[in-house]
């Protein structure tokens, strides 16, 4: 189509310059003797990364390397008198589609403190399969910067909730050639292919999801999961959950509560304090993932955040999102609050990989609740960032779900696309 156009990542050399400026006039807090994690990033942590994002981080490199990827640029417009929004996606179709094996298309929808680069260590096994096995299935993946993410644009305009980030992803998908699709998701990409399913089971046939979230199921609603739920003794991973997830809501949710009531107020930090952001976001990164076998490098961090730090809308703009999903102002009957995602979508067929580390662990025997569950699966390890921290597990179990004998096998036919 002849508005969705290839888009290169051009950071310009003034935005490096004034990054690298702020860097170098860094004003550091003290911090109390013995201080730990347990009171948010160590002093020496962020001294270290603050300089090595000065002096040695090599941003035009992760630039080149993102480049390399077929990156697009369109305009999509949510209904309700919102501005059209150039939307940042990566598209990239299935090799073996071209050999005449149909590929699913899949949207992979990232969350916060996450962006489009989650995808890259699973475009090539989910594009390519494995040769001369048409027992795995195949995908044309669809990798958006969320609106006021990324290299997206941000609204300026109160109101853009979950229903209109749902809206924007699907209009996206059906832009591109994509009648039907399924999704994969972990954080706000859960909430949002969540969204999808209850606003679009015609198009959205199937969704993979690597985050626990649902409602203890109740007898009135859902008196057989009830029953079931409350004979099924816990597994190892469920029971130690228990203390992650008591862990996370006591002592891991502070940005969540500032984010969804304030989100102007830390704004400010995010957009004026490169320490601010770095901080803010690498506490996550190390807080949320599983520290068995996965560390973060200076580099990784540093272009992490820095998606964040040279962002189209700023950095401040993608904390809105919790304002937004909490402060709903559809006046539409039935908008998408947290509770309606956590209701029974049917004609969806869902899938659940579940990791041990991340921010709330539940029991299995819950998701039920949410739909036609075809897949299940649970995890040694692993944490928050599932594509990125545990990319082998995560694919495999999309290709499971989705190949001949899987409980998604044949939901949607597999088209190639426009793009």
């Amino acid at each position: 189509m002849a508005d969705i156009k290839p888009y290169t990542i051009a950071v310009p050399d003034s935005a490096i310059e004034d990054l690298k400026l702020r860097l170098s006039l860094a004003k550091f807090p003290d911090e109390l003797e013995g201080a730990g994690w347990d009171m948010g990033v160590p002093l020496a942590e962020v001294q270290r990364l603050a300089r090595h994002w000065q002096k040695s981080h090599d941003w035009r490199a992760a630039e080149r390397e993102l480049n390399k990827l077929p990156n697009y640029v369109t305009p999509i417009q949510c209904d309700g008198g919102f501005e059209a929004l150039d939307i940042h996606f990566v598209h990239v179709r299935s090799s073996a589609a071209k050999a005449g094996q149909n590929a699913i298309p899949l949207l992979f929808v990232h969350g916060w403190p996450g962006h489009f680069q989650e995808v890259l260590k699973i475009l090539k096994p989910l594009t390519e399969g494995e040769a001369g096995d048409d027992t795995i299935p195949v995908f044309d993946v669809v990798a958006p910067s969320l609106p006021n993410f990324g290299f997206s644009q941000g609204t300026k305009k109160r109101g853009f909730a979950l229903e209109q980030y749902a809206e924007t992803v699907h209009k996206l998908m059906l832009k591109l050639g994509y009648d039907e699709y399924v999704t994969q998701g972990g954080d706000w990409g859960c909430h949002i292919t969540r969204a999808l399913a209850h606003m679009y089971p015609s198009h959205c046939r199937a969704t993979h999801i690597n985050m626990d979230s649902c409602s203890p199921p109740s007898f009135l609603t859902a008196p057989l999961v009830a029953a079931r739920a409350a004979l099924t003794p816990h597994s190892r991973r469920e029971a130690a959950g228990v203390a992650r997830t008591k862990w996370f809501n006591e002592q891991g949710r502070g940005y969540n509560l500032t984010q969804s009531t304030k989100p102007q107020t830390i704004g400010y930090a995010l957009a004026d304090s490169p320490v601010a952001c770095l901080s803010w976001i690498y506490e996550k990164l190390h807080d949320w993932t599983d520290a068995v076998g996965r560390s973060w490098t200076d580099d990784e961090v540093c272009t992490w955040v820095s998606m964040y730090w040279f962002s189209t809308a700023g950095p401040a703009a993608s904390a809105r999102i919790y304002y937004e999903a909490t402060h709903n102002v559809d006046s539409r009957e039935g908008k998408l609050d947290h509770e309606r995602l956590r209701t029974y979508s049917p004609g969806v067929k869902l899938g659940f990989s579940h990791f041990p580390m991340d921010l709330v662990v539940l029991p299995r025997s819950w998701f039920a609740t949410l739909g036609e569950v075809v897949f299940d699966r649970e995890h040694e390890s692993g944490g928050h960032f599932a594509a990125w921290e545990r990319p082998k597990e995560l694919v495999a179990d999309v290709r499971e779900m989705f190949g001949k004998g899987g409980g998604a096998f044949g939901c949607v036919k597999g088209k190639n696309g426009y793009a």
